[in-house]
């Protein structure tokens, strides 16, 4: 009877109780090996700039003097007495009565205030009429601006103002502020626009109005010797002084300004000139043409 052969059996392979695996490298890790070496330079640059550019825009640049105001550091123009603010809705309920006895900029007293009238061609700010006659009953010298819009014409904007704000004797020049330009238009046909309002107003008031502007915005669109026979207000905040080199009457020179009986911030101006001077700037104390209250129903 034949017989079976014998099998040997093959030795097991000794089992690991606790097996090593190699884990696969993330995505963004598997990326950076296969980065070559100039691109870890790139990157180390562009963090060093980004650093120094955050650095100075907190710290040095005017946006970093916004911050340090914001904790009760305001810079003050030295070499000018004479201090007023511009307001509108923005700054709410004003308390006149405390602004007028307690309101010091510098150590010196407010003395004029600009008002938002109106913006585009049918919008009046909601605090103007109580703003502007609480102005003149505590004895301030007030003045009334209007908001330039890129959305309606110059001729409507002008007009609409005329019938909203009725200057009088002893009132500031009306005011255009104007910061935008509209896209549509070319340089030419924007400057005529300005134009347009500036001689409309003027007509009716018999008195150049004031053109509010900031330093690059004046540059840019508004650097013809035309709009040099307009008093020139600046808007050029946390500096020591307008870079602009022309004549100019107001410096607008911070926005986060604080007063007593104003909650919240509202904006310094300073007047480049004396009390006398600001008040021979008022209508009536000029050589203009018209009746005592400016802006009635009588023609020019």
């Amino acid at each position: 009877m034949p017989t079976t052969p014998h099998r040997t059996k093959k030795p097991r392979k000794p089992r690991l109780t606790s097996p090593v695996r190699r884990k696969r490298p993330g995505l963004w890790v598997r990326l950076l090996q296969k980065m070559p070496r100039w691109a870890f330079w790139i990157g180390g640059l562009s963090l060093a700039a980004v650093y120094v550019w955050f650095f100075y825009y907190f710290f040095v640049s005017p946006f970093g003097f916004r911050w340090k105001a914001l904790y009760g550091y305001v810079p003050q123009p030295e070499g000018y007495e004479i201090h007023g603010i511009d307001i509108s809705h923005y700054q709410g309920d004003i308390d006149w009565e405390v602004l007028r006895n307690q309101g010091m900029i510098d150590k010196c007293p407010v003395r004029f205030v600009m008002i938002k009238a109106t913006e585009g061609a049918n919008r009046t700010d909601p605090k103007f009429y109580d703003n502007f006659n609480q102005a003149l009953e505590y004895g301030f010298t007030r003045g009334a601006y209007h908001f330039y819009s890129v959305h309606s014409p110059a001729r409507e904007q002008a007009q609409y103002f005329i019938d909203v704000v009725q200057l009088e004797k002893g009132d500031l020049p009306p005011v255009l502020d104007v910061e935008h330009k509209p896209k549509q238009q070319s340089d030419e046909e924007f400057k005529q626009s300005v134009l347009e309002w500036l001689h409309i107003v003027e007509n009716h008031y018999q008195v150049k109005p004031i053109i509010y502007t900031y330093y690059k915005f004046k540059m840019r669109y508004l650097n013809d010797k035309v709009f040099d026979q307009y008093p020139y207000w600046i808007a050029h905040y946390y500096v020591d002084s307008v870079e602009y080199k022309g004549e100019w009457k107001f410096w607008q020179h911070t926005d986060v300004g604080r007063l007593p009986g104003i909650k919240g911030y509202v904006d310094f101006n300073i007047y480049n000139g004396s009390y006398y001077d600001l008040r021979q700037l008022t209508i009536g104390s000029q050589e203009t043409i018209g009746t005592e209250a400016y802006g009635g129903d009588e023609e020019v």
